[in-house]
């Protein structure tokens, strides 16, 4: 008999279906093919640009795995690095104009993945996931 998954395993897996639906999804939108550190790396940048130390922390990676990604969105033409403002040390990585089109491809995407979602299982049960993530959880137990 298989253990129940833990919960982390539960969203781990919800987040890989979310990610494979915006990734075909971006493919038959014509977009440049892209990974699921890709995704996770345009999903936790600022409008203003962010700095890669910044992403990487927020996606749990090391700096050269942001780095790597990074690289890889600016030769598709989909990302840009700039001075930043208020550093003379740091650049910033922003969307360019073809990225903030594909980040608004992708916006629709999961739009779409998540009215499928509602189908399948019940416009209850989304709404009662979305509540709950959205819930303050306070910092993680030590």
């Amino acid at each position: 008999m298989q253990a129940e998954p833990t919960l982390a395993q539960s969203l781990g897996e919800a987040r890989r279906w979310f990610d494979e639906a915006l990734i075909a999804g971006l493919a038959r939108a014509g977009a440049a093919p892209v990974s699921g550190t890709q995704v996770a790396l345009f999903a936790v940048l600022d409008p203003g640009g962010t700095t890669v130390s910044e992403l990487a922390r927020r996606m749990g990676v090391t700096r050269q795995t942001a780095h790597q990604a990074v690289g890889a969105l600016t030769r598709l033409g989909l990302l840009e690095q700039v001075p930043d403002p208020s550093s003379g040390r740091q650049r910033l990585v922003r969307r360019t104009a073809e990225g903030e089109r594909t980040h608004r491809t992708a916006l629709g995407i999961l739009r779409r993945a998540e009215t499928a979602l509602a189908r399948r299982i019940g416009r209850e049960p989304v709404r009662a996931l979305r509540a709950a993530l959205h819930a303050d959880w306070g910092r993680p137990p030590s």
